[in-house]
C-alpha cells in the first residue's frame, strides 16, 4: 500500500466566518478520515513517538485500534496514560513533541497524533455515559494547590490508587489557565468542565475560592491531616517591558485580557465584565498567548489587530497551526519590531476630559538579527533612527509570565530559583519534605501536556512516600 505524504487536512471552520465568533476553529475527524489517516502509521517496534509524549502515552497502539475501527479501546489506550485527552489533542504542540520524532516525518509529513488523539477523545465523550467507580479509600489524605493540569493530573493520578484528596483552586471555576487562558475557539470550556466532573466521580473534593496562602497556608493544611501537598498554582503573574506608557488606559496584560474574556465571558453581550471592545489593538509578543490574544481581540470587534514582535517569523515561538490560523482571519504581523513607548492623550487644558490618559499609539523601532544568544537564537538588534508609530486604541503585553509569589512568600523554607520558580528534584519534591510541585508554578510559562507529565511524576513519588511512612 503506497505511503500517503500528507497529513489528512483537518475540517474547520472558514476563516471569514470564525472571525467573527468564538466557537471551535477545528471541527474534527470524521470516522473514515481518522481510519484512513491512523493507517499512515508505520507501528514502528521502537516507538520513537512514545518518547517524544510527557506522559508517554502508548502511541501506536491507540492507532492499531483506530485502524481497526475500535474507537473506544484507543480512548482506553490513551486514558491510561493522560488524564486529559480531549485538552491534549487540541492544545499540546504534537509538532514539537511525539510528532517531531515520528520516523513518516523523516520523508513526510508526520502521522497527525494529536488530531487523532482528539478524535478518540470526542468519541467516546459524545457516545459514553462515563459512571467511573470510587477506588476503595487506603485511608491516607492528600492536599493539591490548583486546579491546572499539572493539578488535575495528580489528584487523578492519587484518587485512583485510593487517596483522599482535596483540590484547592483561588478562582470560582475549576481549570487553571485551561480556562483563564486558552480561548474557547480552541478548547470550548465545556470539554474542561466533563473532565473535572470525571475527577469528582473519582471522590476527588474540589473546593474553589480558596486562595492558598492567604484563605489557608500550606502549614494549616499538614495541621489538617494532609500527609502531602503537591503545589501546581500555575504562573498568573504577568510580565512587562518597562517602557513608558505601559500604564495608560488600554494597555493590558494578555492574562489579564484573555482571563476577562475566558472566565469572565466578557465577549457575551450585556456582559458585566468591561473589556475593549472594537477599535485597533497591538498585541506584543510572538507565544502561543500572543496569538490567543490577538485572535480574541478580533472576534470582540477590533477593526485592526497587529502581532508586534521583534524577532522574525522563523523564531516566533508559536504553534506553526497557530500562527497560519491567525494569518488566514487577518492578523497583521509586523515583525523584526520592538516597542519603544506606549503612547497616550492627553489634554492640558481639561484635566477632566475622560480621553485624558487613554492610548493613543505605540512606537516601535525596527530591529535586525544579529549573533545568536546563550539559547541559540539570533539577538535581535536596534536598527538606528527607524523608529515609527502604530495608531492603536489598545496595546495587550504578552511577553510571558512568572509563578505567582504568593506561595513561597508564605512556606517556610521553600526553595525557589532567581525567576521565582519551585526548586524541585527529579520526583517533584521541593526543599519542604512532604511538599512537592510541578507545572508552571516550576517551570514558568509551559505546555499542558508537560505540566500533566510532572504531576503525574509527583503523583508517583507522593504514593510511594505515603506508603514508605
Amino acid at each position: 500500500m503506497p505511503v500517503i505524504p500528507h497529513k489528512h487536512p483537518m475540517p474547520s471552520q472558514d476563516p471569514a466566518v470564525r472571525a467573527h465568533n468564538f466557537n471551535e476553529v477545528a471541527t474534527g475527524y470524521t470516522a473514515e478520515i481518522a481510519v484512513e489517516e491512523a493507517k499512515r502509521c508505520l507501528n514502528c517496534k521502537n516507538k520513537p513517538c512514545v518518547a517524544g509524549c510527557p506522559v508517554g502515552i502508548d502511541i501506536p497502539a491507540f492507532m492499531a485500534k483506530i485502524k481497526e475501527g475500535d474507537f473506544e479501546g484507543a480512548y482506553d489506550v490513551i486514558s491510561a496514560f493522560s488524564s486529559l485527552p480531549a485538552v491534549c489533542g487540541r492544545v499540546c504542540p504534537q509538532e514539537t513533541q511525539c510528532e517531531s520524532k515520528c520516523t513518516l516525518g523523516i520523508k513526510f509529513e508526520p502521522v497527525g497524533i494529536g488530531r487523532l488523539e482528539r478524535f478518540a477523545a470526542d468519541t467516546h465523550n459524545a457516545n459514553v455515559c462515563d459512571s467511573a467507580v470510587r477506588p476503595a479509600p487506603n485511608g491516607h489524605k492528600v492536599a493539591v494547590v490548583g486546579s491546572g493540569p499539572s493539578g488535575l493530573t495528580c489528584a487523578g493520578d492519587l484518587a485512583r490508587k485510593g487517596y483522599k484528596v482535596t483540590v484547592f483552586e483561588a478562582l470560582h471555576t475549576a481549570g487553571g489557565v485551561l480556562v483563564y487562558g486558552i480561548p474557547e475557539f480552541r478548547l470550548p470550556k465545556t470539554i474542561v468542565a466533563r473532565e473535572v466532573e470525571g475527577l469528582k466521580r473519582l471522590g476527588v473534593d474540589i473546593e474553589t475560592n480558596v486562595v492558598v496562602g492567604r484563605t489557608l497556608t500550606v502549614d494549616e493544611l499538614f495541621a489538617d491531616g494532609y500527609e502531602a501537598v503537591f503545589i501546581g498554582s500555575g504562573a498568573g503573574l504577568p510580565n512587562f517591558m518597562g517602557i513608558p506608557g505601559e500604564s495608560l488606559k488600554g494597555v493590558y496584560s494578555a492574562n489579564e485580557f484573555l482571563t476577562r474574556s475566558n472566565l469572565m465571558k466578557a465577549y457575551r453581550d450585556h456582559s458585566d465584565t468591561p473589556i475593549m471592545k472594537g477599535g485597533k489593538v497591538a498585541v506584543v509578543g510572538g507565544g502561543n498567548v500572543a496569538m490567543d490574544a490577538a485572535r480574541t481581540a478580533l472576534r470582540l470587534g477590533a477593526e485592526k489587530v497587529y502581532i508586534v514582535y521583534r524577532r522574525s517569523m522563523t523564531e516566533l515561538p508559536a504553534r506553526r497551526e497557530e500562527v497560519e490560523h491567525a494569518e488566514e482571519e487577518g492578523i497583521d504581523f509586523r515583525l523584526l519590531c520592538n516597542p519603544v513607548e506606549v503612547l497616550g492623550y492627553h489634554n492640558p487644558d481639561d484635566r477632566r476630559d475622560p480621553k485624558n490618559g487613554c492610548v493613543t499609539g505605540i512606537k516601535c523601532i525596527k530591529m535586525e538579527l544579529g549573533e545568536p544568544d546563550e539559547r541559540g537564537r539570533r539577538r535581535p538588534v536596534p536598527v538606528a533612527g527607524s523608529e515609527f508609530v502604530l495608531d492603536v486604541d489598545t496595546v495587550v503585553i504578552s511577553i510571558g509570565t512568572s509563578p505567582n509569589p504568593l506561595i513561597k512568600s508564605t512556606v517556610k523554607g521553600l526553595e525557589v530559583n532567581k525567576h521565582g520558580g519551585i526548586i524541585v528534584n527529579e520526583d517533584g519534591l521541593t526543599s519542604r519534605e512532604g511538599i512537592y510541585a510541578g507545572g508552571d508554578a516550576v517551570t514558568g510559562a509551559s505546555t499542558v501536556i508537560s505540566a500533566m507529565g510532572a504531576g503525574k511524576v509527583a503523583a508517583k513519588a507522593i504514593d510511594e512516600y505515603i506508603r514508605k511512612a
